[in-house]
């Protein structure tokens, strides 16, 4: 007697054919992240087909086509040039890639901007936007950061927008899509690379201190400490220099880590005490006194 529990194998059959089918059509050659090469093959309303040598076109819609506003598909992706692109979704039921170019363009960007944090260079960047805490500011197609505290220009930062400024990355998360910067810190660095130890310079007093006096050189600070001033004991600074007065001094010693210029007049000096009796001439005659205060400088920095 035949059980009549037996279930026919013809639908198994057919179900494990065509679960093998859907195998064989599936192309484990192309999965997300990777970078493929493709052929631009023809466009429609919302974007572009590529092939990849898949067994289906891939697809870049429009909004993946470029990280700028994009007119025209054909203008930046042209008929039948070919290219790198990401891919961003498998395959889906038809068999087909999506891909990105924008995507791919990012992912250059921050490998770009690692390598120029890691070199400790400056670049140009386009302010977009203000917040409490800064502004906001295009980096080659990436957002980023730079805190209030971080801005030479901190009083107005709706005026920043849209001007271009020169930072430096202080911090960079891929992962995070974290990406802070420093506008004063660049501004730092590019006067320090104008400055040297033993090099004569001129800026007016913009603060004094029981310590020193503070010497604006065109928004670089510098410090000329009462140590420094002259080579005899000085009882108050404020008897000798007002804010405003125009100051030369010659630089003894640089640390752009901390931000410090120190600065020296006593060096200036043809007998001790000088400065503080005769100011005027000591400032008058430094044409002539340079070569012989930078020899003492460096002198000493040997």
């Amino acid at each position: 007697m035949e059980s009549n529990t037996s279930r026919p194998r013809s639908n198994e059959a057919f179900s494990m054919d065509d679960f093998a089918s859907a195998l064989e059509s599936y192309d484990y050659e192309f999965q997300k992240g990777q970078i493929v090469r493709g052929k631009v093959v023809s466009y429609d309303t919302t974007g572009v087909y590529v092939d990849i040598g898949a067994k289906s076109l891939a697809f870049v819609p429009e909004q993946e086509v470029s990280l700028r506003g994009v007119k025209e598909l054909s203008a930046v992706l042209p008929q039948d040039e070919e290219g790198e692109f990401l891919i961003v979704r498998e395959q889906d039921a038809d068999g087909q890639v999506t891909l990105s170019l924008k995507q791919l363009e990012i992912r250059k960007t921050w490998e770009r901007l690692t390598e120029i944090q890691d070199s400790n260079q400056s670049l140009s960047v386009r302010v977009t936007g203000t917040n409490k805490g800064g502004v906001t500011v295009d980096v080659q197609g990436v957002r980023g950061f730079i805190p209030r505290s971080h801005l030479v220009e901190r009083d107005d930062l709706e005026a920043l927008v849209k001007t271009t400024l020169t930072a430096t990355i202080i911090e960079l998360d891929q992962d995070k899509k974290k990406l802070v910067l420093s506008n004063r810190l660049a501004s730092r660095s590019a006067a320090f690379s104008q400055l040297e130890i033993g090099q004569l310079v001129e800026g007016k007093v913009s603060g004094i201190k029981p310590f020193g006096v503070f010497i604006d050189m065109n928004g670089t600070s510098g410090l000329l400490h009462i140590n420094q001033i002259s080579q005899k004991y000085i009882e108050s600074l404020a008897n000798v220099f007002q804010v405003g007065q125009l100051i030369k001094a010659m630089i003894v010693n640089l640390d752009e880590g901390q931000g410090r210029i120190s600065l020296s007049t006593k060096v200036l000096e043809n007998y001790p005490g000088e400065i503080l009796e005769n100011l005027e001439t000591v400032m008058a005659e430094v044409g002539d006194r340079e070569a012989r205060a930078r020899k003492a400088v460096l002198g000493d920095a040997t």
